[in-house]
């Protein structure tokens, strides 16, 4: 198991479902957010879609939400402290009503939250619920491909972006706009287009294209000598298209993959539709689609109502299980739980590894600071000329020695510098 994947066998009801159908307005709103909060967000969204309007209050075990945002730690003060922001954080939005009116609204992203016994309860203001709730409009978000991004405004970006990815672009955005949706708009560094391209637009891009599952290039507007507008032109990412797949040795054993092939879907579609949407969801519409009449292409047409969700008809009951399968269950059940046992090592080694990773960064930044303003550029200057790489010459002139992808050259670097710079440091 890839210990970056959601392990969705320890996971039950919604959680399982795997993305989350996020409403546009949210999306908009949302942009001042970290990293940690704005996954936070995605995750309790998904656990509480189906009862956000049948419902006052959610529940969800806490350590199931730190596994599902990424999070290893058992401090959970940090966990509070992020639930706390989403509490005081305002969401706003500015969109047409079903009746074509413009509807303004404002309130808390959650309405309270707390932490008892192991478990997060928390609310959404009804009027809230209802526009998270709105089918009409929504970008589906996957939550395994939002735990590999490291950084908020790349996470953003993604979210603002991957609900035009059958259009092809976003649009032309006001730069205004975009700094609100990036949530630097109250930012005085960020007002000059410079600092914006260099700091937000050129990491972001790299990271959804290197993380995600759509590729992403920005254009460019002018207004006299201003740039004043931005659109991003969207593809998918062919190496990454399958990320959340798995190798399909459990797939194929259920019962919905046979109904699958039984209507002419491919394996890789069988696989990408269910690890998408969810057994549950898959089977509904497979159900759906058998209750139609004279359907001329049932590929196409499942395909548009997984997308479209189609309903008004019952999903077909799941044949039975062989005893074959039962066995091939229990042996996979066994075989999970050593996975699991094997995953939780390699999480508690790689939190391990990431702690010494970010050590070391501080580390690099301290030295760095320590140095006199000469000393500084001619550190910068020195370093840039031992990567012979573009791409990484381009990366360190963008983040400087906050460059994560050049950790262990700069750390080389240095330790040249000023040997045993990282001496009292642990590993």
């Amino acid at each position: 198991m890839d210990p970056d994947d959601i392990p969705h066998s320890k996971l039950t009801g919604p959680l399982r479902r795997g993305s989350v159908k996020k409403n546009v307005a949210a999306i908009h709103v949302s942009g001042k957010l970290t990293l940690l909060q704005r996954k936070l967000s995605n995750v309790l969204l998904l656990n509480a879609y189906d009862a956000l309007i049948s419902k006052p209050k959610h529940l969800i075990d806490a350590q199931t939400l730190c596994m599902m945002v990424g999070y290893n730690s058992n401090d959970m003060e940090t966990l509070k402290q992020s639930l706390r922001s989403l509490a005081e954080t305002v969401a706003e939005w500015d969109m047409l009503d079903e009746n074509g009116k413009q509807e303004w609204g404002v309130s808390s992203l959650l309405s309270y939250a707390k932490l008892q016994g192991g478990v997060c309860e928390y609310a959404y203001s009804p009027a809230l619920a209802e526009k998270l709730h709105d089918p009409k409009v929504f970008a589906l978000i996957n939550l395994n491909i939002q735990r590999r991004f490291t950084s908020g405004h790349a996470l953003a970006l993604y979210e603002n972006c991957y609900r035009f990815v059958r259009t092809g672009s976003t649009g032309w955005w006001d730069i205004a706009l975009f700094r609100r949706l990036m949530g630097v708009d109250g930012s005085a560094y960020y007002e000059s287009f410079k600092h914006l391209n260099a700091k937000i637009i050129k990491p972001a891009v790299a990271e959804v294209n290197k993380t995600s599952n759509i590729l992403l290039t920005p254009e460019f507007k002018k207004m006299g000598r201003q740039v004043a507008e931005v659109r991003f032109l969207i593809k998918e990412n062919p190496q990454l298209a399958m990320l959340d797949i798995d190798d399909g040795a459990g797939v194929r054993q259920g019962a919905v993959y046979g109904q699958l092939m039984e209507l002419g879907v491919s394996d890789r579609l069988a696989r990408q539709w269910i690890a998408e949407h969810g057994e549950d969801y898959v089977a509904e519409k497979v159900g759906y689609l058998k209750g139609r009449k004279g359907v001329d292409s049932p590929v196409r047409y499942l395909s548009a109502a997984l997308r479209d969700d189609y309903k008004d008809a019952p999903a077909e009951a799941v044949k039975e299980v062989s005893p074959e399968l039962l066995a091939a269950a229990k042996a996979r059940k066994e075989a999970e739980a050593v996975a699991a046992r094997k995953a939780a090592a390699e999480d508690a080694a790689k939190a391990q590894e990431r702690a010494l990773r970010a050590q070391r960064l501080e580390r690099i930044r301290d030295l760095a600071a320590s140095r006199s303003p000469t000393q500084r550029d001619a550190d910068k200057r020195l370093f840039l000329s031992r990567l012979e790489d573009e791409i990484d010459r381009e990366e360190f002139r963008n983040r400087g020695w906050g460059a994560a992808l050049l950790a262990s050259q700069m750390a080389e670097f240095w330790e040249e510098l000023i040997p045993g710079a990282f001496e009292e440091l642990a590993g």
